[in-house]
């Protein structure tokens, strides 16, 4: 027998369930007795809050979630942004998370995938600091080096 699983909602809450948009008036308990993609109104990330390649990536993967008549088109776009993620980041976990997100949609399991891009956000954080300090350090850096003829 398949698991079930049981989420709860708060009045006013949405959710997302295979392509349909459903909000509740009250307090309601959904239990989905098969496999079902959705996505919970608090994962959901608004377009301009997609301001880093792992949030933009998100958003791609959100978007095949939500509208699956148009997620074709949003693979293609994900596999493009995947290949150009894996080439950028030279962090083993980060590049190891995204080859377990690629695994993850190729298998039909978004919001597992969406779940293990949310948990490589620290790290993109943490990488893309260290980025801006050694941009920082090179401009910081360079004028006094051609001051001494470089």
């Amino acid at each position: 027998m398949k698991n079930t699983l049981k989420i709860t909602l708060k009045p006013g809450e949405k959710i997302y369930v295979n392509g349909a948009v459903i909000r509740v008036e009250r307090k309601s308990s959904l239990e989905f007795l098969n496999d079902v993609s959705f996505l919970l109104e608090s994962h959901v990330l608004q377009v301009e809050d997609a301001t880093t390649p792992l949030r933009q990536l998100y958003f791609i993967a959100q978007v095949m979630l939500m509208n699956p008549s148009g997620a074709g088109e949003a693979r293609d776009m994900f596999r493009k942004s995947l290949t150009m993620l894996l080439a950028s980041f030279e962090n083993p976990e980060i590049s190891n998370g995204l080859k377990q997100v690629d695994r993850l949609v190729g298998e039909g399991q978004l919001f597992e995938a969406l779940r293990s891009i949310r948990a490589l956000y620290p790290q993109e954080a943490a990488a893309l600091a260290g980025q801006a300090a050694d941009d920082r350090r090179e401009v910081t850096e360079r004028p006094f080096a051609t001051a001494v003829g470089e």
